[in-house]
C-alpha cells in the first residue's frame, strides 16, 4: 500500500471526515491532537467514532485516527463495544520520543482485539535521535517526520529553506529506509502556496521519503503528482527489470540499459518506480 499523501481531517468535523477521502489521499487521518481543542476532545471522539462505524463509510483508502497524549481515553471510546463494520486501519501516534511510546499504543490496541497500522510521528529532539530505534520497534510500520513541533522543541526559527531541521529530516528517512518501513515528510503549511507546496515535495522525494502530508485537499494533488513517476521514468523501470530478467535467464550478472551499467541499487529504484506508478493507477 502506498502513502504517497496523507491528508488529515480535523475529528470534531464530522463532514469534512466523509469528504477526505474524495481528495484522492492514499490515507486519511482523523485528528483528535492538534486539530482540536482539548474542551472539545470528547465530542470529537464521538464525531470520529460515528464515522468509522458507519457501514456507508468505506472508502478505497487507508484510514487512520491520530490520537492524542489521552490515547487510552481515546482508543476506548473509539473501540468499546465497537461494531464489526468499524473502520479504522492506522493510528498515527504523536509525539513518540522512544519505542515503548509505540509499543504503549500496540499493547492498547491488543486490549480491543484490533491490530491497525501504527504510524510514529517523529517531532521531538528525543524523537530524532531515537529515530533508529523507534523504527525497528516491532509495532511501528511507518515514520512520520513533524518539523513544526521539532523545531519548536528545539528552539529553532522555521525558514522557507529549511536549513534547521534538514539533519532530523534526514535522519527520519534513513531510520525508516533502514528498517524496512514508510516515512512520511512534514506538512507545508501555506496551503496556497502550490509552487512551494511543489518545491518541497519534490524535494522530499529526492531525500527518499514515501509520501508527504497534507493539511488541505487542495494540497494532496501536488503531492501525489510528485510521488507518481513520470511515462518516461515508468518506461526506464521496465526496461530496467525486463533486462534483469533476460541477465538472470543467460547466467549474467552484469548487463546495461540505454548504455548504464545496472547494478542492486538501480534495480532496487526500478522496483520502487513501478510501485509507485501502480498506486497511482488504483487512485
Amino acid at each position: 500500500m502506498a502513502r504517497r499523501s496523507l491528508l488529515f481531517s480535523p475529528g470534531d468535523r464530522p463532514e469534512l471526515m466523509r469528504k477526505a477521502p474524495e481528495s484522492g489521499a492514499d490515507t486519511v487521518c482523523f485528528d483528535l491532537e492538534d486539530a482540536v481543542a482539548p474542551s472539545q476532545r470528547a465530542a470529537a471522539r464521538e464525531s470520529v467514532r460515528e464515522v468509522l462505524a458507519d457501514p456507508a463509510f468505506d472508502p478505497d483508502c487507508e484510514v487512520t485516527v491520530r490520537v492524542s497524549v489521552d490515547a487510552a481515553a481515546d482508543l476506548d471510546a473509539l473501540l468499546d463495544g465497537a461494531p464489526d463494520s468499524m473502520r479504522l486501519d492506522g493510528v498515527m501516534v504523536p509525539k513518540v520520543a522512544e519505542p515503548e511510546d509505540v509499543q504503549w499504543v500496540a499493547d492498547l490496541l491488543d486490549e480491543h482485539d484490533v491490530d491497525p497500522a501504527l504510524l510514529a510521528l517523529v517531532e521531538t529532539a528525543r524523537g530524532v535521535l531515537r529515530a533508529e530505534d523507534i523504527a525497528d520497534a516491532r509495532a511501528t510500520d511507518a515514520l512520520v517526520f513533524g518539523a513544526e513541533d521539532l523545531a519548536a522543541d528545539v528552539g529553532a526559527t522555521r525558514t522557507d529553506e529549511g536549513t534547521e531541521v534538514l539533519h532530523a529530516r534526514q535522519q527520519v528517512v534513513l531510520a525508516a529506509s533502514a528498517a524496512g518501513i514508510d516515512a512520511i515528510d512534514t506538512v507545508f503549511t501555506d496551503f496556497e502556496d502550490e509552487t512551494g507546496l511543489r518545491e518541497t515535495t519534490e524535494f522530499a522525494l529526492q531525500l527518499g521519503y514515501d509520501g508527504k502530508m497534507a493539511i488541505h485537499p487542495a494540497q494532496v494533488g501536488v503531492i501525489n503528482d510528485a510521488f507518481t513517476p513520470s511515462p518516461e521514468r515508468v518506461e526506464w523501470a521496465e526496461r530496467v527489470l525486463d533486462a534483469r530478467d533476460e541477465a538472470e535467464r543467460e547466467g549474467r550478472a552484469v548487463f546495461s540499459v540505454d548504455g548504464e551499467m545496472i547494478d542492486a541499487p538501480l534495480i532496487a529504484q526500478a522496483e520502487r518506480v513501478l510501485e509507485r506508478a501502480a498506486a497511482g493507477e488504483k487512485r
